[in-house]
Order: structure tokens, then C-alpha cells, then sequence
């Protein structure tokens, strides 16, 4: 008989491999429905990882996808927790950048007043 396979809480795993902050948030986004263990939804912070799993998960806006490499045994510093996973998220490409440019001004430095005067006008709903 083989023995079984290590396991880990999800919510304990990615905040030991620092993914959030906080075991709390951790747990909200994997109740919240958002964190998927080799392509299936995970419905509880409490189910188990082991080495071998696929996780797929969004996070600031970008979707992460990591294979458990180590369970690990305490939150360390960041190299030590960039041990436990392989990301296999595609790159990024080299013109995109993190912020988002601003669409409603396309002028040189600050707007002036009469500009700022006109994005409000043309923000508003309704019949003022």
C-alpha cells in the first residue's frame, strides 16, 4: 500500500508562500470561490494541497498560475517562500505597463481649469 500524500490547507499555503498577506484574505478569496486546484473550483479554505497541484487564482488584477513544488512549515522571508511553487503564469509583454494611462485627458501635464470644467460636464448624468 502506498502511503498517502502530504497535505496542506489551501488558505495556509498561499499565505505561506506569501501570495496574501494575511491568512484572513486568503481564506476569503478561496471561500469566495476564486482559487481553482487543477482546473476545478475550490470551495473551502481547508481543502488540502500537496506538491504536484496546479492553483489558479487571480491576484492585483493579474491571474497567477503556480504548482506546488513544497508544502513548507512557517510564513519566511520571500526567497525562502519562493521555494515552495513554480509560476507557470505567461510573461508579460514588454510594453504593458502595470498602471493604466489616463484615457479622459490626453494632453501635455495638468489640465487646466477650463479643462477639468469640461471632463466634469462630460462625467455627468442625468439633467443637471
Amino acid at each position: 500500500m502506498s502511503e498517502p500524500r502530504p497535505r496542506l490547507r489551501l488558505d495556509k499555503w498561499l499565505w505561506y508562500a506569501r501570495f496574501f498577506k494575511t491568512r484572513g484574505l486568503a481564506a476569503a478569496q478561496v471561500g469566495g470561490g476564486h482559487v481553482r486546484i487543477n482546473g476545478k473550483r475550490a470551495e473551502k479554505p481547508a481543502a488540502g494541497v500537496s506538491p504536484g497541484d496546479v492553483l489558479t487564482f487571480a491576484q492585483a488584477g493579474d491571474v497567477r498560475v503556480v504548482r506546488v513544488e513544497a508544502l513548507g512549515t512557517r510564513r519566511g522571508p520571500a526567497p525562502e517562500a519562493q521555494t515552495l511553487y513554480t509560476d507557470l503564469s505567461p510573461p508579460k509583454e514588454p510594453g504593458e505597463a502595470d498602471v493604466p494611462a489616463n484615457p479622459r485627458f490626453e494632453g501635455k501635464g495638468r489640465p487646466t481649469k477650463k479643462d477639468r470644467r469640461a471632463l466634469d460636464l462630460s462625467g455627468r448624468k442625468g439633467g443637471d
